[in-house]
């Protein structure tokens, strides 16, 4: 009777150390919320949680937004003269200029990157080092 109480428990404590360790792997793989945009008339202000700060994106006078979005640890605004993103790692904004005559087609952001797919370009932006690349399509 004691052999068999000291192998349940042995066999539960084995499973709660499983259970542990299997939700402390899922909750790794997760990206905290890390930067909140927040919109004015003529800026964009990115709130970086991470760095504990906040940093501003000055539209030009003849510069529109047109979107904007934002995911874990990167945001992307799009004007009618620019593509900029934010990566929270480096706390900066980085933009690349819009070519004559393109059109954004579609934009997607999640944890830390994006991808810009416009008329001429697939542009892509990892948050981690701020760094844009393109292709043309």
């Amino acid at each position: 009777m004691q052999f068999r109480n000291s192998m349940r428990a042995r066999v539960v404590v084995g499973l709660m150390i499983a259970g542990c360790l299997f939700i402390s792997q899922a909750a790794a793989d997760e990206v905290e919320k890390l930067v909140f945009l927040v919109v004015e008339k003529d800026e964009v202000i990115a709130s970086n949680t991470r760095l504990g700060r906040f940093d501003r994106l000055e539209l030009n006078a003849r510069e529109k937004l047109l979107e904007y979005k934002s995911s874990s640890a990167v945001a992307v605004v799009v004007t009618n003269q620019r593509f900029v993103a934010y990566g929270v790692f480096h706390g900066a904004w980085n933009s690349r200029r819009v070519q004559a005559g393109e059109k954004l087609q579609s934009m997607e952001v999640a944890d830390y990157s994006a991808t810009l797919v416009t008329s001429d370009r697939i542009l892509n932006y990892y948050g981690r080092t701020g760094v844009w690349s393109y292709t043309k399509r």
